[in-house]
C-alpha cells in the first residue's frame, strides 16, 4: 500500500511518536520505506549578528543548527532500528519547516507524510495542532497521518 513514509522529526515527543507510529506501519507492509527528515531554519550571518549575546567563538548559525538536525535524526534512525524498523533513511534539509516537508515529500514520491501533532517551537496553548503540523496537512499532495 505504502511504498515510501516520510516521518518529520525536530526531537520533540510527538514527533517521535509519529516515528513510532510509521514504525508500526513498515511492520504491516515490510517492503516500504520511512524516509526521516529534520528541517532545521535557515539563519542569515546577519540575523547571527543580531544577536544580544556574542560567544568569544562565533559560529555560523546554519552549521550549528545542521549538525543538530543531524544529531536528531540519527537518534530516530537508531531508535526506529531498535523498535524494528528494517528499510530507515535520514535526512537533512534547511528551510521552511511545513515547505521543505511537503516539497521533499514530492520529490522522493512519498505515499504517506506522518508528523507529530506539535513539534518543538509549540507552545503548550491548547491548540490541537501546531502551525507546521496544520500547514502540512492542509497542502501536502499525498495524505498525511497526524500523531
Amino acid at each position: 500500500m505504502f511504498k515510501r513514509i516520510l516521518v518529520a522529526v525536530d526531537g520533540s515527543r510527538t514527533s517521535l511518536k509519529a516515528l513510532d507510529k510509521a514504525i508500526d506501519l513498515q511492520k504491516l507492509m515490510p517492503e516500504t520505506e520511512i524516509y526521516i527528515l529534520c528541517v532545521y531554519k535557515h539563519h542569515s550571518l546577519f540575523e547571527a549578528s543580531l544577536s544580544i549575546g556574542r560567544p568569544d567563538e562565533m559560529d555560523i548559525p546554519d552549521k550549528v543548527l545542521s549538525d543538530y538536525a543531524k544529531g536528531v535524526v540519527n537518534h530516530a534512525k537508531e531508535l526506529a532500528k531498535e523498535h524494528g524498523a528494517t528499510k530507515v533513511r535520514g535526512f537533512v534539509k534547511a528551510g521552511k519547516p511545513s515547505r521543505v516537508i511537503i516539497k521533499f515529500a514530492v520529490e522522493k514520491e512519498a505515499d504517506l507524510i506522518v508528523v507529530g501533532t506539535k513539534g518543538t517551537n509549540s507552545d503548550k496553548d491548547g491548540v490541537f495542532l501546531g502551525s507546521v503540523s496544520h500547514r502540512v496537512a492542509s497542502r501536502a499532495k499525498c495524505p498525511v497521518l497526524v500523531v
